[in-house]
């Protein structure tokens, strides 16, 4: 199995690297547009700030290679909200694969902390992506911005307002909580990822 993890300027690269050996697959890191074109997965992870990572794609040309691949390919975290048409973050149009906006979290109370930073759950899981959950399951999160539910929604979370936590549409798949961070549900949701047909 060729696993390529796209390579930008955003953080959390290395996670991912080290989540993917531990399905005992050497992935690898790139931003060469041929090797992320032939791999058998593709991985788009990050923890970042729109408007800049969209101009770095948009610099590499690697915003034209994403949404014209065909393998399967996982979205996390900025991945995930980059696969969207628009973000509120900094007014960034995106990559458009998913034709929903990003929007900011607005508190409603005290309470209610930007950006949401821990554990919570994802409940309502639809697709492969999340083959043999039968509950709720706790994953690692950590964002300001958020997808409202749609059309392309397999899991939701409750954090000042319902939302999705996880994207689905053709082979585009794409999580907002990070796989790679959330323990064995975490490396069960990569797993599946890796042997989605």
């Amino acid at each position: 199995m060729n696993v390529a993890i796209i390579k930008y300027n955003a953080g959390n690269i290395g996670s991912v690297e080290n989540a993917v050996k531990r399905l005992g697959i050497e992935p690898i890191v790139t931003d060469n547009v041929e090797l992320i074109q032939s791999a058998d997965r593709v991985i788009f992870p990050g923890q970042g700030e729109a408007r800049s990572t969209m101009n770095y794609l948009k610099a590499h040309r690697l915003d034209e290679v994403i949404v014209n691949l065909k393998q399967p390919v996982l979205g996390i975290c900025i991945g995930m909200q980059l696969l969207c048409r628009h973000s509120e973050e900094q007014d960034t149009d995106c990559l458009g694969v998913f034709d929903v906006d990003v929007k900011r979290f607005i508190p409603q109370c005290h309470e209610e902390k930007v950006p949401q930073m821990g554990w919570n759950t994802i409940e309502d899981v639809k697709s492969g992506l999340f083959s043999g959950f039968e509950r709720p399951e706790f994953v690692y999160f950590i964002h300001s911005f958020y997808v409202p539910t749609c059309d392309w929604t397999i899991a939701t979370t409750n954090y000042i307002q319902p939302y999705s936590s996880a994207l689905h549409k053709d082979n585009f798949y794409a999580t907002q909580f990070h796989p790679e961070k959330s323990g064995r549900v975490g490396e069960r949701i990569l797993k599946n990822f890796i042997e989605i047909k």
